[in-house]
């Protein structure tokens, strides 16, 4: 019984993962084209929104994939703000933005990463899951979307 329940959660997997990639593609927002620049990105606030739900999504499925049972989660502001600063992407923001305002741009910048067809799902949760501690993931991410983006 647990042979199938293994190889119908690969299928599931599998799927999801097909069905997210091919399902949109970067010409399906056309705002997409509208930022000039890393900090046009990570100061918009309709984009950090967005990108709040999407980076719960991405976390939850990667706790997921490290537990091996389904999990539902929020990653926290202070995590992200780390990360953003670790990643030496701080210093693109004006100074004087708190640590939920750094959440916000590094949310920004992921979802931005998936709708302009930078890195897939499949992609970010390889990154995710590539350290020991997601902690020290998400500032790869974060550094691996900066190397990615080609606007000035």
């Amino acid at each position: 019984m647990k042979a199938l329940s293994r190889i119908v959660s690969s299928s599931i997997r599998g799927a999801l993962m097909h069905d997210l990639n091919s399902l949109f593609k970067p010409s399906d927002f056309p705002f997409v084209d509208r930022y000039l620049s890393l900090a046009d990105i990570m100061t918009d606030r309709d984009l950090a929104a967005l990108g709040d739900a999407f980076v719960n999504f991405v976390y939850s499925l990667a706790l997921s994939f490290r537990k091996g049972k389904p999990i539902g989660s929020k990653l926290d502001n202070s995590t992200l703000a780390s990360a953003l600063r670790e990643s030496g992407l701080r210093k693109i923001l004006p100074s004087r933005i708190d640590r939920h305002r750094q959440a916000n741009a590094a949310e920004a910048l992921i979802v931005y990463a998936w709708i302009s067809g930078l890195l897939s799902l499949k992609e970010m949760l390889r990154i995710l899951n590539s350290s020991e501690r997601l902690e020290d993931s998400w500032k790869i991410l974060l550094q691996r979307i900066a190397e990615g983006i080609k606007i000035s």
